[in-house]
């Protein structure tokens, strides 16, 4: 593989297929749940609708439920594998994905309170917006997809992410339309670098993976994955990316990324 690396690099344009992560590699974003106000203002929430929490009660309980319901799911994945063999294969790579609005369902009936399932989306939103300390595109990314559908490009998003977050922080960010389709893998209850959540968009589009490249700041869910779906690769080394990541496999790189 003759892999190219430089500090700034536009995308090739000899592909049919272009197809995005999002946060760190179009988007860039800081989030904090550590913060004890957050919490605290959350139980405020919570009380509004009569579900008393002390903060780090509530804390906790997100906590545990979230990781409790990750298990479930990773369980259940496993089990309805028709495939004994891929499920064999994949079982250690099996990356369940939850729907977190049901985290803050539970939250509230564990206090005795049926919320609607609005209440609990909005609940959910409520606490993304408090725990972003900020978000917003990475200079150049509007322009840079709309070359590619002026370039009569198949634009694509596959990205590790919650709906009920995600699809909003994009129409905020004004990009979702920039889009052939979205996929988003709490749709699909898995993530990357699960290759089931690449043969979502893979099978719905007929993808030709050989006339395709992914675009990802992680070597792990997104290089990795890519690869293994015999997809070319192109890695963004952002502020996001994780430390030391040298994404060897990419067959392009961008070092110190921080604008398209």
């Amino acid at each position: 593989m003759d892999c190219r690396k430089e500090k700034s690099m536009k995308l090739p344009l000899t592909y049919d297929n272009y197809i995005f992560d999002l946060y760190g590699t179009l988007v860039d974003i800081h989030t904090d749940e550590s913060d004890t106000a957050i919490w605290e203002k959350l139980a405020m929430f919570y009380g509004y609708y009569g579900a008393l929490y002390e903060a780090k009660e509530l804390k906790e309980r997100y906590e545990t439920l979230v990781k409790s319901s990750e298990a479930e799911l990773k369980k259940k994945i496993e089990k309805s594998d028709a495939d004994a063999q891929f499920a064999i294969s994949y079982a250690h790579e099996a990356s369940p994905e939850i729907h977190i609005e049901d985290v803050f369902e539970k939250l509230y009936e564990e206090k005795g309170v049926n919320p609607t399932k609005e209440l609990s989306v909005h609940t959910g939103q409520f606490f993304r917006v408090m725990s972003t300390e900020y978000i917003k595109l990475y200079p150049g990314t509007k322009e840079m997809l709309k070359e590619l559908k002026k370039a009569g490009k198949n634009v694509y998003l596959l990205s590790n992410a919650q709906r009920i977050f995600t699809a909003y922080e994009m129409r905020r960010l004004d990009i979702f339309d920039l889009f052939d389709d979205v996929f988003i893998s709490s749709d699909y209850n898995t993530k990357k670098p699960d290759i089931r959540f690449y043969k979502e968009l893979i099978n719905k589009h007929d993808i030709d993976v050989s006339k395709s490249l992914f675009i990802g700041n992680d070597s792990t869910t997104d290089i990795k994955g890519a690869k293994e779906c015999r997809m070319d690769a192109f890695y963004v080394k952002s502020n996001i990316s994780p430390k030391d990541d040298m994404a060897h496999d990419a067959d392009y790189i961008i070092d110190n990324f921080t604008n398209w």
